[in-house]
C-alpha cells in the first residue's frame, strides 16, 4: 500500500472569518470520483469518500499493491485539535439571511450529515470535506473569553447572534468540551440575544441557562428535522440525535418556556419531501410555535459526496432525486444565487413552498415571529479591553 504526498497551497485562507461556501469561487468537482472508503473503516460515518480539498495540488489515493493490507487499516476515529482562535464573532452581509453575525465553537461536525453544506470549509484547513470533515475536528476552547472581549469593545452594537448555522454547537464532542455552555453563560450575563439551530437533543442540557434567558426574551431554539424515518436518518445523518429525540427536545424546551421552532431541513426531493406535513405536525404537537424549511444544497464537494451516498443507499431513487433537484437549480446540482439557494425555483419548488405555507397555517405555526430583545444588553466589564485612564 502506498500514498502519494499531499501539499497545501491555500492553508492560510482558513483564517478568513467571512468564508461562505456558497459565494466563493466556483469549483467544478471532477466526474471521476475517488475510490470509496471500505465500509468497515467508515462504520458509523456519513461520507463514503475522502477526496482531497480543492486547494490541494496533489491527490492521495489508497490502493492494494498485492499485499492485501488495506483491510488492516484502522477505522476512522474522531480526532479533536485545539484551535486558538483570534476572533469568535463572524460577520456576514448576505442579503437573504436574517442575521449579520454568528459564532462557530467548532470546525467540522461529528454528526456526519452527508448533505451538510458546510463540508467545503474543511478544504480551507488542507483537509477533506469528506470523512475528514466528520472525524478531524477543531475546538475553540477560548471562545467564551474571546466573546466577552469582543462584547466589551467600545461601540459594540448588540444584535442577535446565530449559533449552529454552519456546524452544530451541540455535536457529540460538546459533551466533553462544553464550549457552547460557556458561550451561553457569557451571553446570559450580558443580556445578549441568541438564536440556536441544532440537530442534537444535547441542547436540553442547557435548559437552566436557556430558560433564564427566555424570561428576558433573549433566546429562541430551532431543532432541524430532516426525516421521521429512523433508518433513513441513521444512514444520512449517522451521529445526530434520532428524530424521536429531537422531537422530545422540542417538547422539553417548550415546556421550560423556551421559544422553539422546527426547521424541515434539508428537504430532499423524492426522498424526504413527502414527510413535510408529518414533520410539521409532530413538531407542533411537541410545542414548536414557528417553522421553516430549506431545500437541499449541494455546493462544491458536497455534490459528489451526496451522489455517492445516494448510489450506495437509495440507488433506485438516484435519477429521480437528482433530476428533481436540478429542475429547481437551473439544471445544475446547485445554484448559489442569493434569494434562490434556500428554496430553489420552478414549478416543483413553488409546489413545496405552497405545501409548507398551507401546512404551517393549518397548524397555527408562524402566527407571530418572535423578535429577540437587544435593548437589555449590558457590556461586560472584564472582557480584556484596556480601559481608558480618563
Amino acid at each position: 500500500m502506498r500514498h502519494a504526498s499531499t501539499s497545501t497551497v491555500a492553508r492560510v485562507l482558513h483564517e478568513d472569518p467571512a468564508f461562505d461556501p456558497d459565494t466563493c469561487i466556483d469549483f467544478e468537482v471532477a466526474d471521476q470520483q475517488p475510490p470509496a472508503i471500505h465500509a468497515d473503516r467508515r462504520r458509523g460515518r456519513g461520507a463514503g469518500l475522502n477526496m482531497p480539498g480543492r486547494f490541494e495540488r496533489e491527490s492521495r489515493e489508497i490502493f492494494d499493491d498485492g499485499w492485501e493490507s488495506i483491510e488492516d487499516l484502522p477505522p476512522f476515529k474522531t480526532e479533536v485539535q485545539e484551535e486558538r482562535a483570534r476572533t469568535i464573532i463572524t460577520r456576514n452581509e448576505s442579503p437573504d439571511i436574517s442575521f449579520d453575525r454568528s459564532i462557530n465553537p467548532y470546525r467540522g461536525c461529528e454528526h456526519g450529515c452527508v448533505y451538510c453544506f458546510a463540508r467545503p470549509t474543511h478544504a480551507y484547513m488542507g483537509l477533506s470535506p469528506g470523512l475528514d470533515f466528520e472525524s478531524r475536528l477543531f475546538a475553540k476552547p477560548n471562545a467564551a473569553e474571546l466573546l466577552e472581549r469582543e462584547l466589551s469593545k467600545p461601540g459594540y452594537s448588540p444584535r442577535t447572534i446565530a449559533i449552529g448555522t454552519n456546524t452544530d454547537p451541540y455535536q457529540p464532542i460538546e459533551r466533553q468540551w462544553k464550549i457552547m455552555r460557556e458561550i451561553l453563560d457569557v451571553l446570559d450575563r450580558c443580556n445578549h440575544p441568541v438564536g440556536i439551530v441544532t440537530k442534537s437533543a444535547l441542547v436540553t442540557r442547557d435548559i437552566d441557562i436557556l430558560s433564564r434567558m427566555a424570561e428576558r426574551g433573549l433566546v429562541k431554539v430551532a431543532l432541524s428535522v430532516t426525516t421521521l424515518d429512523r433508518k433513513l436518518a441513521r444512514t444520512m445523518e449517522p451521529r445526530a440525535s434520532t428524530p424521536e429525540k429531537r422531537l422530545s427536545a422540542i417538547k422539553a424546551l417548550s415546556e421550560a418556556g423556551i421559544p422553539t421552532s422546527v426547521m424541515v431541513a434539508p428537504v430532499v426531493p423524492a426522498l424526504t419531501d413527502s414527510e413535510m406535513e408529518a414533520i410539521l405536525t409532530a413538531a407542533q404537537e411537541a410545542g414548536a410555535s414557528e417553522a421553516g424549511y430549506i431545500l437541499l444544497r449541494l455546493p462544491q464537494e458536497v455534490s459528489p459526496l451526496f451522489r455517492d451516498w445516494l448510489l450506495r443507499n437509495r440507488p433506485d431513487r438516484y435519477r429521480h432525486v437528482m433530476n428533481l433537484l436540478r429542475s429547481m437549480r437551473g439544471g445544475k446540482d446547485y445554484d448559489a444565487e442569493w434569494g434562490k439557494r434556500f428554496r430553489g425555483q420552478g414549478p416543483y419548488a413553488q409546489h413545496l413552498g405552497r405545501r409548507f405555507t398551507l401546512a404551517a397555517k393549518r397548524l397555527g405555526l408562524n402566527r407571530r415571529r418572535l423578535k429577540l430583545n437587544a435593548e437589555a444588553f449590558i457590556a461586560p466589564q472584564k472582557g480584556g479591553v484596556q480601559l481608558a485612564l480618563f
